[in-house]
């Protein structure tokens, strides 16, 4: 089984996922990437995990996003996609995402298997220490 790659791009973001890692014992290689070139690391992946990053774009930048991990997941591989959810009361923290907008972003080229209301552990924030999120379970199909 090939070692597992995580990413971001923020360097303390990996230096502090690299500590964890190895405090856990967790053997796992981590990268400074911005995830919208995937396609630079020359790889491909039957899984991607995406816990909280989706919700940060724009539009634009989704499409970019969605086009990104198209191009390095395989044909019948999963995207488990967790995200902020409009169901998610007030104005503070990241941009929230309607059921729709998501089932929108990954239209041709995907199969959404399934959208559930699921919930972020936050540090806490205004008023509680959850977030409402949306936790998909979406595949890339092969081409026809």
């Amino acid at each position: 089984m090939p070692t597992p790659l995580g990413i971001d791009v923020s360097p303390r973001a990996i230096e502090i996922a690299q500590r964890k890692a190895a405090e856990r014992g967790v053997d796992t290689t981590f990268k400074v990437l911005d995830a919208m070139r995937l396609d630079t690391l020359g790889e491909s992946f039957d899984t991607i995990l995406d816990s909280g990053l989706f919700h940060v774009f724009d539009d634009d930048a989704r499409t970019r996003y969605v086009t990104a991990v198209h191009a390095v997941l395989r044909p019948d591989g999963h995207l488990h996609l967790m995200c902020f959810s409009d169901r998610q009361p007030g104005d503070w923290g990241p941009r929230r995402v309607s059921e729709g907008e998501l089932r929108a972003a990954f239209g041709s080229g995907w199969r959404i298997d399934s959208v559930t209301p699921n919930r972020f552990d936050i540090n806490p924030g205004p008023g509680t220490p959850t977030a409402e999120a949306w936790l998909a379970d979406i595949v890339r199909l092969a081409p026809r």
